[in-house]
């Protein structure tokens, strides 16, 4: 057995049954100093006294077993993790938490959990009545990569600084659309005397995420690095973030909105959007970049008096994890609970690379389509790991018509696969798919046997 020290708990035994200490430890067969170092911590609880606190209170010998607070301290870990809060705390502190007073540990889960889900349904119904964005975003506390998605979101993802300034760049060089790769690179060594280096890929260091190579993006994002640098610190000093942490993931984020608006310009782009129908393959072809940076694009058109169709941008990996999440109108993306299992988004993982269509249907009847493709990233030879997401573009089933991807597709909102934001909020009870019982409603004895019942055997 290894050693315990459960001093809180023994003493908060004695005191639910109204004991002294020499009472105690007179039940328990030890001496009164001893049992005055175990309830200070001073010596460990040990098997012997484990099993007199069993045979005088039938008290379950588990109940004092360390390895049963695992789950408590993962719990209030997630639980206390939140960036409001203002400060890390410490493993041993959560531990120490967890073995000691776990009812007031599990307290702090139960607040925390309803917390956040009251917090998640004021958002949704926030973004569903069309209420103050900056408000619904604001209620539900962020991590600094959440925080700096808000900022986007409120911004409906376009920049009208950047997108201008990459503009009037492009325009001013007259790069050569689909091969701006070399021109760039001259740009970057004429102006500012940055040379750029093509080297092979395994010249790249462990872990880089970002370096100068051929790749247009990653050249456009540097030019903004150098020459957009104080533009970009002044977008974020007035959006306020709260962290240093989120300030420089938003300067990244802009940079890289930059680079997109740089090699796909407003002067060019949203008319070849438009004349292709949106087909993204035939755009990515047309400006030599890939799949992802279209889509990217494509939810940034949103220019006064030159706007293109709104679309949402969103980026998943296999466990659902959101790495990417762009929309440029209201549609509101789950931030608690995972999104949709119903989604196309996730049936593209089952058919890489293939361009899957979807009608959906949200809770409140409006219905989207949306598209859904597998897309992946690696520079390593045979063998090494490689990084797959699934991208998903959609937009509102009025602008379908505009839109290559409609084709084939009986536009009828009576056939669109009803979805929602994520099991937690939705308020669907039909759903074969759910994984909790619809928002607002109690468990009923009708819900014992759907498939979210913990023991349930029978649909």
């Amino acid at each position: 057995m290894k050693k315990t020290f459960m001093g809180v708990r023994l003493k908060r035994l004695r005191e639910e049954q109204r004991l002294t200490q020499a009472a105690l430890a007179g039940k328990l067969g030890i001496s009164l100093s001893y049992l005055n170092q175990l309830e200070n911590n001073q010596r460990p609880l040990t098997l012997p006294v484990l099993l007199a606190l069993n045979s005088v209170f039938g008290l379950d010998v588990q109940s004092f077993a360390e390895d049963d607070e695992a789950r408590l301290i993962s719990d209030l870990r997630e639980a206390l993790a939140d960036p409001a809060l203002g400060e890390s705390i410490a493993t041993a502190e959560l531990r120490e938490l967890a073995l000691n007073m776990p009812a007031v540990g599990r307290a702090l889960v139960t607040l925390n959990q309803k917390y956040r889900h009251a917090a998640e349904q004021y958002a949704a119904i926030s973004a569903r009545l069309g209420e103050d964005r900056q408000a619904a975003a604001a209620i539900l506390p962020s991590t600094p990569f959440e925080e700096v998605r808000d900022f986007f979101y409120l911004q409906h993802n376009y920049i009208a600084e950047l997108d201008e300034a990459a503009e009037t760049i492009a325009d001013r060089m007259a790069f050569p659309v689909g091969a701006m790769a070399p021109t760039l690179t001259s740009y970057l060594e004429s102006r500012h005397g940055v040379k750029v280096l093509t080297d092979a890929a395994d010249a790249l260091s462990p872990g880089t995420q970002r370096q100068f190579d051929r790749d247009a993006r990653t050249l456009a994002t540097q030019i903004a690095m150098l020459e957009l640098d104080e533009a970009i610190r002044a977008i974020v000093a007035k959006a306020k973030f709260s962290s240093e942490e989120s300030r420089s993931l938003a300067r990244i984020g802009l940079a890289n909105y930059f680079a997109g608006a740089l090699i796909l310009p407003y002067s060019i782009f949203p008319a070849e959007a438009e004349r292709r129908r949106y087909d993204i393959e035939l755009l990515g072809h047309r400006f030599g970049v890939g799949f992802e940076t279209i889509c990217h694009r494509l939810s940034t058109l949103q220019r006064h008096n030159a706007r293109g169709v709104p679309f949402f941008f969103i980026r998943v990996d296999r466990a659902g994890n959101i790495s990417k999440r762009q929309s440029a109108t209201d549609f509101h993306f789950s931030r608690a609970g995972g999104t949709c299992p119903l989604w196309n988004v996730y049936e593209a993982f089952a058919q890489p690379e293939k361009i899957l269509t979807q009608l959906a249907r949200m809770p409140d009847e409006r219905t989207y389509l949306w598209i859904a493709r597998t897309v992946s990233h690696g520079r390593g030879g045979y063998g090494a790991p490689a990084k797959t997401f699934a991208i998903a573009l959609g937009c509102d089933i009025s602008y379908a018509e505009r839109v290559v991807y409609s084709q084939g597709i009986r536009i009828d909102t009576t056939l669109a696969t009803p979805i929602g934001m994520g099991c937690k909020v939705c308020e669907r009870s039909g759903c074969p798919q759910r994984a909790f019982p619809p928002a607002g409603r109690a468990l009923n004895i009708d819900d014992t046997r759907s498939h979210f019942a913990p023991y349930a055997t029978s649909p």
